[in-house]
């Protein structure tokens, strides 16, 4: 009954409210209806969700910090240093110019762990460079939604596990090689599959729309603050015991002071970072909210509902529905589908002896793909967007189906031979 009341709110809040809105509905109906059975009861339900909205505080301050990071480097020209370089050196070898532009387009959303932000930083500049090589628009913003999709599930900072893992007391460590592998073969596959048709790039047409880039932007000013932040990462691997543990926040908060100190024009940081925070708050916004509901679902028993559902579900059958489950999930409830979903799926898995890290790696590639579903279809929307494609919504998805479809495969069966893959994990 505090299911369906649940399920019922959020529909009817999401006809004239915001999917954040939607979900803090969704959860205060959960624990007012909850609270007839006492569970939580009426005079605990201010704190539950008051405790809930501080649940991924640190995830909140890693968007934050990782996103102004990427912003300084933008605004200092590296992004469009990078991306005029490339294509000046190797605008007639169409594999390396493909490689390299998914090398950028990954980053971003590798250390910051959203794809939206991949997009609204070198979108563009990739978009261009693809419009270049004489990819359609359709083309462009399918292969722009995958890739993106791709870089929120890269390591160092991929949210969905992050979120599992604070639910099942399972350490994030170890993800390095089962994410890091799979997105790189699956992002050159889409890459080619989209990208490998087209015409020669003209150096001479494509300097004219290449955004300038500031004077005395060099190779090394660009990649120093990369240089500093993975150096800080790796020094806390190599030396453990003798290297302090900075936490990613100060890690991308020492990086983005680097790359302050190095850039050739001049920053105003503070409206930067007011600029940065108001695009963030959608996004900020809403993983509060999915600290809020996994709150009220866990005090209401709901959580342990579904937790007894994966159980009774068929092995084979539970594998064949993950890939609708999962992208359905996130594509209603964004990172939320990772902690109603997500959560118990781990925990199952894990008592019948799957590998936790290399299963949630497998799942984290699929939930990605919901974020081209409606109704938030975050990144989808984005993705046409900034490829400036005016054809119908549906049209575009069809454009995703085959690296869709493979991306499906490969996750499934991350998941069914996790054990066999366990040595993917350091």
């Amino acid at each position: 009954m505090i299911l369906v009341a649940m399920v019922v709110s959020y529909a009817l809040a999401a006809r004239k409210f915001s999917v954040e809105l939607s979900l803090l509905a969704m959860a205060t109906v959960g624990g007012i209806v909850g609270s007839i059975w006492k569970t939580p009861p009426i005079a605990e339900l201010g704190r539950h969700l008051v405790e809930g909205s501080m649940t991924y505080l640190d995830m909140i301050l890693i968007f934050t910090t990782a996103t102004i990071f990427m912003e300084i480097v933008k605004a200092s020209g590296g992004v469009n240093f990078f991306v005029r370089a490339t294509l000046k050196r190797f605008h007639n070898r169409r594999v390396i110019v493909l490689c390299l532009l998914l090398v950028l387009i990954l980053v971003p959303g590798a250390l910051t762990g959203a794809g939206s932000v991949s997009l609204l930083v070198v979108g563009s500049s990739v978009a261009l460079a693809l419009r270049h090589l004489g990819i359609s628009n359709r083309r462009i913003a399918a292969t722009l939604f995958i890739t993106a999709g791709l870089s929120a599930a890269c390591p160092p900072v991929n949210i969905w596990a992050m979120i599992v893992c604070a639910g099942t007391a399972i350490p994030y460590v170890g993800f390095e090689l089962p994410l890091l592998i799979p997105v790189v073969l699956l992002g050159l596959f889409t890459m080619f599959f989209l990208g490998w048709k087209g015409k020669a790039a003209d150096w001479e047409t494509m300097e004219k729309d290449l955004p300038a880039v500031p004077k005395g932007m060099t190779w090394g000013r660009m990649l120093l603050p990369f240089i500093v932040f993975f150096g800080t990462v790796a020094a806390a691997r190599i030396w453990p015991f003798s290297f302090p543990l900075l936490g990613l926040p100060l890690q991308f908060t020492i990086s983005a002071l680097v790359a302050l100190a190095v850039s050739p024009v001049k920053i105003n940081v503070l409206q930067l970072a007011q600029d940065t925070i108001r695009r963030l708050l959608p996004l900020l916004s809403t993983v509060a909210i999915v600290g809020v509901v996994l709150q009220i679902m866990t005090a209401t028993g709901v959580r342990g509902l579904f937790a007894y559902l994966a159980i009774i579900t068929p092995l084979t059958l539970l594998f064949i529905l993950l890939a609708f489950i999962i992208p359905l999930s996130e594509g209603v409830l964004t990172y939320g589908g990772a902690a109603v979903f997500g959560i118990p799926l781990i925990w199952y898995l894990n008592s019948l002896g799957f590998h936790p890290t290399v299963a949630l790696a497998g799942l984290s590639l699929l939930w990605p793909l919901g974020d081209g579903l409606p109704p938030t279809a975050l990144i989808g929307r984005l993705s046409v967007m900034v490829a400036e494609f005016e054809g119908g919504y549906w049209e575009f998805l069809k454009s995703t189906a085959v690296p869709w479809i493979v991306i499906t495969v490969v996750g499934i069966l991350m998941v069914v031979f996790s054990s066999q893959l366990s040595f993917l994990v350091i």
